[in-house]
């Protein structure tokens, strides 16, 4: 009876897959928890409270915990509005299909172009994060060189895992949030019990984080933590076509990834805050390393390794949930040839149900961005800044297209809507996305380079005007024949009820 339900479930969906135009390809192996467990990692609350904690201590002190409170209430919102267009849109390379069904080719260009350049960053940015876990764990201190040889490193193996395809890759994304609860929850919970060393007063104390300065401003650099930790949800729907019934069961799993994401995410912060011994040191830069220390500290040199190996999992299955994020994206675009090299990117191994070309250049670009970042200080922050902006902006391109197909009469008919709050959702959405692009946007390093200091922003506007240039000159978005814009003028389809956004 099992078996019957699912291949009934499975034809319906190929159905479905090809009323919006296309021939399903992928196998759909992944189920509701995989999918929660893929945006999970993704997401990754010990990648993201790890990579940045040092740094957003540094810059803001203790208070900078409250921006993952409110990054959190701004990133639930947009959850909401992609999970009501991914259940009408189940389409595999989420916002750039989103975005073209929404509003049209041109837009779709450029907004999956934005991503899928700030996809590659995030890649990079994460593998260049894990290397001076792998050198705690392999007893050395990584230099320049040795992070990048170490970064390369977990790009190889995520793609070697990724290349076994959406089984594996389920698996794997299972392991790794196991990894993750581990490396959350059980630390967390340890250090709490064990090695507290301050109490909730000190989450409200600068500790001189602002310097001659103001607060705000501090606050502001320090709040990166927030808005890097909070995206990931949307690789739920990027693997739409290997998902069973994706129309009920992504929404689900974005805001899952949510809730429970940025739960163990703020209970890491906050165990690793409170186990901080002196402030003033990391602010003042004396003690650049909180996290090892506090790790060798609570732990002892044998535990604190073995910890190490947890997070390093949740470094890779960041990696590699990232990856298969990167290659559904370039692979729906080259199968709408909306991208060079189509016909090497579009292809398909059916022995394995993954775009091959695809992943392979997802850990190309990553690689190339590893390398690069030697010829840049603080190269770690600028590649994660760059990564969250470039993510903000396709985000709220998504959005934008959302409520303008709303003002133009769109009614969603997926399985999930958010009924008489849809507009609401989608402006409060909107207003956080564009606050969050400007805080992350703004330069933080007045003493260096004007070019540096402003890296963010410009890095953002040559991907920006790369993109417009590539589609003024090519016109990739008058090669495909695959439906746009077709929101305003779908018919809902199906009758199903209003669904609650809680």
């Amino acid at each position: 009876m099992m078996n019957n339900h699912v291949e009934s479930a499975s034809g319906d969906d190929a159905a479905r897959l090809e009323s919006l135009g296309y021939k399903s390809e992928f196998r759909r192996d992944m189920s509701l928890w995989a999918n929660f467990a893929l945006g999970f990692t993704y997401l990754s609350p010990v990648v993201g409270i790890y990579t940045v904690f040092g740094m957003a201590l540094a810059l803001g002190g203790p208070p900078m915990i409250w921006a993952l409170l409110i990054a959190g209430a701004g990133q639930l919102l947009v959850a909401l509005v992609f999970g009501e267009v991914v259940s009408q849109y189940p389409l595999a390379g989420g916002v750039y299909p989103w975005a073209r069904r929404l509003y049209g080719r041109k837009w779709a260009w450029l907004t999956g172009w934005v991503y899928l350049m700030a996809l590659f960053s995030t890649i990079a940015g994460v593998a260049y994060g894990a290397a001076p876990y792998i050198g705690s764990f392999l007893g050395f201190e990584p230099g320049v060189l040795s992070t990048v040889v170490c970064a390369l490193g977990v790009l190889v193996l995520a793609t070697m895992i990724n290349f076994m395809g959406t089984k594996v890759l389920a698996q794997a994304a299972i392991i790794g949030f196991l990894a993750e609860i581990i490396g959350a929850l059980v630390v967390g919970i340890y250090l709490i019990a064990f090695h507290k060393h301050q109490d909730l007063s000190v989450l409200f104390s600068t500790f001189g984080a602002e310097k001659d300065g103001s607060y705000l401003a501090a606050f502001c650099a320090a709040s990166l933590i927030g808005v890097f930790q909070y995206y990931g949800f949307e690789a739920c729907g990027d693997v739409a076509e290997e998902v069973p019934d994706p129309g009920r069961r992504i929404p689900k799993s974005m805001r899952r990834t949510i809730y429970i994401g940025g739960a163990a995410a703020t209970f890491v912060c906050l165990a690793l805050t409170l186990s901080v011994v002196d402030f003033a040191a990391v602010i003042n830069g004396t003690h650049t390393d909180p996290v090892s220390s506090i790790l060798t500290s609570a732990f002892g040199p044998v535990g604190a390794w073995a910890v190490i190996g947890v997070v390093l999992i949740s470094f890779l299955s960041c990696v590699m949930s990232l990856q298969a994020a990167a290659s559904r994206l370039v692979y729906a675009y080259a199968r709408d040839r909306m991208i060079f090299c189509s016909s090497l990117l579009s292809k398909f191994s059916h022995e394995k149900f993954v775009p091959p070309y695809a992943l392979l250049l997802s850990a190309v670009v990553p690689a190339a961005v590893v390398i690069g970042s030697m010829i840049s200080t603080g190269a770690l922050m600028k590649i994660i800044a760059f990564s969250s902006v470039g993510i903000y902006i396709a985000f709220q391109m998504v959005v934008f297209a959302s409520v303008r197909a709303r003002l133009k009469g769109w009614v969603p008919s997926g399985e999930y809507r958010l009924g008489k709050w849809g507009m609401l959702v989608n402006l409060g959405a909107l207003a956080y996305g564009v606050v969050a692009i400007l805080v992350i946007g703004w330069p933080r390093t007045p003493d260096v380079a004007w070019y540096d200091n402003w890296i963010v922003l410009l890095s953002a506007g040559l991907v920006i005007g790369a993109g417009l240039l590539y589609m003024v000159i090519a016109k990739p978005h008058l090669r495909s024949d695959a439906p746009y814009a077709d929101a305003v003028n779908q018919v809902a389809s199906q009758p199903c009820a209003a669904r609650s956004i809680a």
